[in-house]
């Protein structure tokens, strides 16, 4: 496949910081997706999630649905912020903005990830207690699906903020007239 875009652009060391743009969208819109699913009242792999928060959805909350309509919308825009840092539309953004919201968005991305598979790994090794008994399908879909998903669409939203910030070319002011 030929490169088109920054990747044509990008320095041979870059160029996999571009494709981690591409999966950080692609990842961003499949969950995203998802979530817009179920906040429309689809209830396939709702068992997945357990809790309360099936519980909720099965019940039809009016909060819960809320609630997964905005995380659904957000994690669309988070997926067109990751192809802006690595499409040449995104070099037309005020770069400062872009610039700190990659990285704070890389930054709580990736910490949820962490804590959230740190959890449920202590959980499923045994090494913490939880009050109530574990739901095991649930908590391995966390540590292997849900939660994991958010640490490894950290991991690529941060590869393509790295691009953004530092081997993607930056705009230049047009030349002032003479």
């Amino acid at each position: 496949m030929a490169a088109t875009g920054l990747e044509q652009a990008a320095p041979t060391r870059g160029r996999w910081a571009v494709r981690a743009g591409w999966a950080a969208f692609a990842w961003g819109v499949a969950f995203g997706l998802i979530s817009l699913y179920w906040g429309c009242g689809g209830t396939l792999g709702l068992n997945t999630i357990g809790g309360s928060i099936e519980r909720l959805a099965r019940e039809h909350n009016t909060g819960i649905f809320v609630a997964v309509w905005v995380t659904g919308l957000a994690k669309l825009v988070g997926a067109t912020l990751a192809l802006a840092l690595v499409r040449p539309w995104g070099q037309r953004l005020p770069r400062r903005p872009v610039v700190i919201l990659s990285w704070v968005a890389t930054a709580v991305i990736t910490l949820y990830g962490v804590v959230t598979v740190a959890g449920d790994a202590l959980a499923a090794a045994h090494v913490i207690h939880p009050k109530n008994p574990i739901a095991w399908t649930p908590l391995l879909w966390h540590l292997w699906v849900w939660d994991m998903s958010f640490l490894i669409w950290g991991l690529l939203f941060g590869a393509a903020a790295w691009y953004f910030t530092r081997v993607a070319p930056t705009r230049r002011p047009a030349a002032e007239p003479r």
